[in-house]
């Protein structure tokens, strides 16, 4: 029988901070979750899967630099263009496209030349945004990217399980490259940029 972590334990095994475990339980990303009282627990099975996911293959992609979506799970607001805002893997392929395209305080040029906009969530990357050469900006200074493509989302991290949600041969082959691959960045917004040590380009 598998055995059960709490959540702090799960997040020690994993080496990150409790609150970031906590949003890939909230994004429903892990299978096994079970309650015990108020407490959360994840079997042990999936925490070491998690912990056994690749890096993603950065130098593979054929630019130097990419940008990096950061969200959190996902949350409803009151948007005349969405529902929600952020990940979760049991929203419609619609709905994550709109929670996931905009808007954003990024540099939109850098951001489009990427090519691919991979979208992580607790540094695990569980969607991939294509489709970026056009882009909006509002009286804020965020940006939208309005003819995005959703080229697949994770609906479970542990096997990973993967939707591919894209026609094109070339989206469909990012999103297999790259989606449950851990991908690190670090920003103090919702982009960050990340250099591919790719030699094309």
């Amino acid at each position: 029988m598998d055995m059960l972590l709490t959540t702090g334990q799960a997040a020690d095994e994993l080496g990150c901070a409790v609150t970031t475990f906590r949003r890939l339980v909230h994004a429903g990303l892990l299978p096994g979750i079970s309650k015990r009282g108020v407490r959360v627990m994840t079997p042990l099975s999936v925490v070491q899967a998690l912990s056994a996911r690749r890096d993603a293959p950065l130098q593979q992609l054929g630019n130097s630099e990419i940008a990096v979506l950061r969200v959190d799970a996902a949350q409803r607001v009151e948007d005349a263009d969405r529902d929600w805002i952020g990940f979760a893997a049991d929203l419609t392929p619609d709905d994550l496209l709109r929670a996931l395209r905009g808007w954003w305080r990024c540099d939109a040029a850098s951001t489009a030349a990427g090519g691919v906009l991979p979208v992580t969530l607790s540094g695990y990357v569980v969607a991939v945004l294509t489709g970026l050469e056009c882009w909006e900006k509002n009286t804020q200074g965020r940006h939208s990217f309005p003819d995005a493509r959703l080229a697949g989302y994770v609906t479970d991290l542990a096997a990973p399980h993967i939707a591919i949600t894209s026609s094109l041969e070339s989206d469909r082959r990012l999103a297999q490259l790259l989606l449950g691959t851990r991908l690190a960045s670090h920003s103090g917004g919702a982009i960050a940029y990340v250099t591919t040590h790719s030699t094309v380009g």
